[in-house]
């Protein structure tokens, strides 16, 4: 059987979201919480990819 690859070995992102499922993990929250938040720093995200893109031409 393989072994799943490390992630010491993912891309960025994956180990963004680790760290972050582990700290949310750690701290308790509760998975409605996340989320509802996820969707605000989603949003937030998504403005400001969409502002460098204008930004860059």
């Amino acid at each position: 059987m393989n072994k799943p690859p490390s992630v010491d070995q993912a891309p960025p992102y994956i180990k963004l979201a680790v760290d972050l499922i582990m700290l949310l993990e750690q701290n308790e929250v509760p998975p409605q919480q996340v989320l509802d938040a996820l969707e605000i720093v989603k949003q937030d995200y998504q403005q400001k990819a969409t502002s460098e893109l204008e930004q860059k031409n």
